[in-house]
């Protein structure tokens, strides 16, 4: 992509006048936490004249993915212990998160698991038995635990953000259903396949009466770890047949207009979800792929986007946590890695793992429980810390709402153009083209107020000045070392 980065003189004529961006507000993360995604105090000008090194040029006519939102998963644990907090705090702490305006977060996207994860206490499913026992007609199918906590705080959360978007993903199907009769490992019995489709699809429905519309499930998250409590492996070929003979079919007699994402695993196999994808039934059913970052290469997701452009992007779990008390926050890193790479690589959402956990990052279940899983809060009865996490997923949500759009933004290593003098001849302007510009980690979008937000981090050591050129015009911002910025005009 090559953007051009050079000014030229103009009329004195105010930006407001023109019609041209005028000055930036900024809030920003410091590495040493003297600033924790606070507005400050000043804003900076755009200014007419010529710009001195690199530049991050806006291509607002570049336009690429939709943004549907940016979040975290409400995870059984997450949800237990908001429940057990006195009304009062709760209500705060989850207007803080997820109402709009003000210093609150406006976070947009939840994901939530089907039936229980390896941060709940325990392990269960919708349709528990005793041992030998099945259920092929769903009879006993109740959403139990859930409606304990999940439930009730999905309904908090909902009064507050009727709009949020969630994300429903299994970690098993029920122990009667699996070839090995247990919550870890094993594989869905074939026998079972349109039963643990009916069952998908009762879930979706039993969310719906309570009021919570799920917007899209995934059929299985990571099916290629059989390692978690609870947890079940997928072959590709097995998720083809169950996608396509019993998923689709279910859901197409349900009239169910939920999304399925397929895949939910790491960035090392893109050839999973393009497997499925290469299905001409599953191609119509599955509106895009989703990922996570523990093994891989971000890039797998623009590769799956080059192959197939029709269908969508999204970046579905990621676990980053510090150390409890430190006096730095690696702010500029998560910020690189969790909004900036997820974005670039044509994600149409974020969402990190997990919500909240206590000081010793409970609850989880045994054997195969994350017991490292720290929350984006850390929640000790009704008092409430703020982590690594919950200041990254900031940078964006806040003010990257769902309808926002990515537009252009010199990247690392693009190539650009620039005037320069001619040496021989004052005053006679010539064109340098730089090969591999050197800017700052960024990425940015066009909101659908038409304002303009861009999110730069501060990846080396030393304090950079850097400018942004918007329709002709430019702006000088520093940033600390180690630090990240959300920038908005």
């Amino acid at each position: 992509m090559a953007l051009i980065a050079f000014m030229v003189a103009s009329p004195a004529v105010s930006s407001a006048q023109a019609g041209l961006p005028d000055r930036i507000d900024a809030w920003v993360t410091n590495a040493d936490r003297t600033s924790l995604f606070q507005k400050q105090p000043e804003t900076i000008p755009f200014r007419s004249g010529s710009v001195r090194g690199p530049a991050i040029v806006i291509d607002r006519g570049l336009q690429m993915q939709p943004i549907d939102g940016f979040g975290y998963a409400l995870t059984g644990g997450s949800a237990e212990l908001l429940a057990k907090m006195k009304p009062e705090a709760r209500a705060g702490i989850l207007k803080q998160i997820f109402a709009e305006g003000g210093n609150n977060l406006g976070v947009s996207y939840l994901r939530v698991s089907i039936g229980a994860s390896d941060l709940n206490s325990f392990v269960y499913s919708y349709d528990d038995l005793a041992q030998g026992e099945t259920d092929a007609g769903l009879r006993k199918f109740d959403l139990g635990q859930d409606r304990k906590d999940v439930i009730p705080v999905l309904k908090e959360i909902l009064a507050i953000s009727p709009g949020i978007r969630i994300l429903g993903s299994p970690w098993s199907a029920p122990a009667w259903m699996k070839t090995n009769n247990n919550v870890r490992g094993g594989a869905l019995k074939e026998e079972f396949y349109g039963v643990y489709a009916a069952y998908l699809v009762r879930y979706v429905q039993e969310m719906k009466k309570e009021g919570i519309t799920v917007d899209a499930i995934t059929i299985q998250n990571e099916p290629l770890n059989s390692k978690n409590t609870p947890s079940m492996q997928w072959t590709v070929n097995q998720q083809a047949a169950f996608l396509r003979d019993h998923l689709h079919p279910a859901f197409t007699r349900a009239s169910l207009k939920t999304k399925v994402i397929l895949f939910d695993h790491n960035a090392d196999r893109p050839d999973y979800p393009l497997t499925l994808l290469s299905d001409p039934v599953i191609s119509q059913f599955a509106d895009g792929s989703g990922f996570h970052h523990y093994g891989g290469d971000m890039g797998a997701m623009s590769k799956v986007h080059l192959a197939r452009p029709d269908k969508n992007i999204y970046f579905t779990e990621q676990m980053i946590t510090e150390r409890p008390g430190s006096a730095a926050i690696n702010i500029a890193a998560a910020v690189k890695r969790m909004i900036i790479d997820t974005t670039r690589n044509w994600s149409r959402n974020v969402i990190l793992w997990n919500l909240a956990a206590d000081p010793k990052n409970d609850p989880h279940t045994d054997n195969g429980g994350c017991s490292m899983c720290q929350g984006a809060l850390t929640i000790d009865k009704d008092a409430v810390s703020l982590n690594l996490a919950y200041y990254t997923i900031a940078h964006a949500s806040k003010f990257v709402r769902p309808g926002s759009v990515r537009i252009g933004s010199t990247n690392r290593g693009d190539q650009t153009v620039g005037l320069t003098e001619d040496e021989e001849r004052p005053g006679l302007k010539r064109m340098a083209v730089i090969e591999g510009t050197q800017v700052l980690p960024n990425v940015a979008f066009r909101t659908p107020e038409g304002k303009i937000v861009l999110i730069v981090v501060n990846d080396t050591q030393s304090p950079s000045s850097f400018v942004v050129q918007d329709e002709g015009q430019s702006a000088g911002i520093r940033l600390a070392p180690g630090a990240a910025g959300t920038y908005i005009w």
